[in-house]
């Protein structure tokens, strides 16, 4: 049951480390047009990776800011 890591989407930190593996690759140069092709599209992939775990963290904190904020409001509202 090894093979079910290659379809898993890798966490957060292993596709930044991955992504900034590529960008050195690519920058570094030596590699051939079909080489370049193919580290720019796995960096386009783990970009997407990026991009989707910090969308989710930010609406997991915005959603814990928002519920911070109710919490507030509804206890503040009673005099004591």
């Amino acid at each position: 049951m090894a093979g079910g890591t290659e379809t898993a989407a890798p966490g957060y930190e292993q596709a930044r480390d991955e992504l900034i593996e590529v960008v050195r690759r690519l920058e570094a140069g030596g590699t051939t047009l079909e080489e370049s092709l193919a580290l720019w599209e796995r960096g386009e992939e783990l970009a997407k990776v990026c991009r989707h775990w910090l969308e989710g963290a930010r609406a997991r904190l915005d959603a814990s800011l928002a519920a911070g904020r109710g919490e507030e409001d509804g206890e503040g509202d009673g005099a004591e």
